[in-house]
């Protein structure tokens, strides 16, 4: 999956080039990341790109602006992202393999932009936020579809409670270098496949349910190539969500 945070963002043209729009977007998600979206000035996404502060309205009204369709962007894609994982993958356990790498994917991709959406949604406009908000809900839904299949002793609520656990887990990847990309990305596959079995464990009462045992065959083998290449679609992500905790 491309980098937000470093390529045109969803979208955009299909170029090696982002456009300059693209490129204060980028330099926008770094800016807010490191500094929080109060720390930082429009002379300062500015001069990230080249160009003045006063430039940068040309492309966006104001900061604000910005930071809305910035998050409203993270939702859109990680929305699209999940609808289509569970269209090309009919079976259960496949549509969480591919829901899971493709979420491992779009926060190992764009550190910033999962930062951004978890610590400056409180400062989005409110028609922005409500927007934000209807997105994240509908791909946790998504989630807790595709999670309730493959634990059948999951109600609604325990389906909701474990993909929240999940983008828990992944979307703290920004907080952590220790690993590099090759080793984390199969790393937080296996932990967020096992931490539905465990839902999914709890919810059947007993060591023989079909919903734990179908999930730990997946979990073991999320570190190995068959894993990963069963949703290879995911290569084609927020919330921040961008990874999404909220909803």
């Amino acid at each position: 999956m491309a980098a937000m945070g470093s390529v045109p963002l969803a979208g955009g043209p299909a170029s090696n080039a982002p456009t300059r729009r693209q490129q204060i977007l980028a330099a926008a998600a770094e800016l807010f990341a490191h500094r929080g979206f109060h720390g930082v000035g429009i002379d300062d996404i500015g001069a990230a790109v080249g160009i003045s502060g006063p430039g940068v309205y040309r492309h966006f009204r104001n900061k604000d602006a910005l930071l809305g369709h910035m998050l409203v962007d993270i939702s859109e894609t990680l929305l699209a992202g999940g609808e289509e994982r569970v269209r090309a993958h009919p079976e259960p356990v496949q549509a969480l393999h591919a829901l899971v790498h493709f979420h491992v994917d779009f926060a190992l991709d764009n550190p910033a932009l999962i930062t951004v959406q978890a610590r400056d949604l409180a400062n989005l406009a409110e028609a922005d936020r409500r927007r934000v908000r209807r997105l994240q809900r509908r791909y946790v839904e998504v989630w807790v579809d595709v999670i309730r299949q493959v634990c059948p002793g999951c109600d609604d609520a325990t389906g909701r409670a474990a993909a929240h656990a999940v983008f828990g887990l992944i979307n703290s990847t920004p907080h952590g270098t220790v690993l590099d990309r090759a080793a984390m990305a199969p790393l937080l596959e296996r932990m967020a496949l096992a931490a539905v079995r465990s839902a999914g464990a709890g919810a059947a009462r007993g060591p023989g349910a079909a919903g734990g045992t179908a999930v730990a065959g997946g979990a073991g083998a999320a570190g190995g190539a068959g894993a990963t290449g069963g949703s290879g679609t995911a290569g084609g992500d927020g919330d921040g969500s961008a990874g999404s905790r909220g909803g």
